[in-house]
């Protein structure tokens, strides 16, 4: 199906058509299951949440909520990453209260992966999230970049499509977004 259709489906979804609903979804399930899984290559191993389960909660939050704001296909896969994101960020917690531990530390190789890089450490997801809000309140591009690429899976190209931005501009974002988070997340100068 074309990117086209995808945009006019999702105005029909707008005005109450269910049915343009479910043939997003039949349509976009796959790139969704490619998303959580790549969200799920950075998580600890024995990951009580499944891939499979975190896009079937992302669906439900993003097709029983208020109906998506997205104008086209890229635009609905970044707000399905975003949703994802909180997902994690709300199973890493209910998880640590639940251990009461510490969680892991954030090491530079897990953010200088590539999102689909399946030798990457693990990342402890909270003390990400805690510092891609501070990373917002001064660039909500960088922060934006890195939800897409880490939490949605995306690449470069995709990223600056749904971001409207150059894939070579795109790029300098995610290298000095990821620095930063490192600093930060570690205790340095990123704050």
């Amino acid at each position: 199906m074309s990117e086209h259709d995808v945009t006019r489906l999702l105005g029909a979804w707008r005005i109450g058509d269910t049915d343009a609903r479910d043939r997003i979804i039949a349509i976009l399930y796959p790139e969704l299951r490619r998303l959580a899984r790549q969200a799920f290559r950075r998580e600890a191993p024995g990951h009580t949440l499944q891939p499979t389960a975190l896009v079937n909660e992302a669906w439900l939050k993003l097709a029983c909520g208020a109906v998506p704001d997205a104008v086209d296909r890229q635009h609905l896969l970044a707000m399905s990453a975003r949703l994802m994101r909180e997902i994690l960020v709300d199973h890493a917690r209910r998880s640590r209260a639940a251990k009461r531990d510490g969680g892991q530390r954030t090491t530079l190789s897990s953010l200088d992966a590539e999102p689909d890089d399946r030798t990457a450490a693990a990342i402890d997801v909270l003390a990400l999230d805690r510092a891609l809000g501070r990373l917002h309140l001064f660039d909500a591009t960088k922060a934006r970049v890195v939800e897409l690429r880490y939490f949605g899976g995306l690449s470069i190209e995709e990223t600056g499509d749904v971001l409207g931005q150059s894939p070579a501009t795109v790029k300098r974002h995610w290298q000095t977004a990821r620095i930063w988070l490192h600093d930060s997340i570690n205790g340095g100068q990123g704050d």
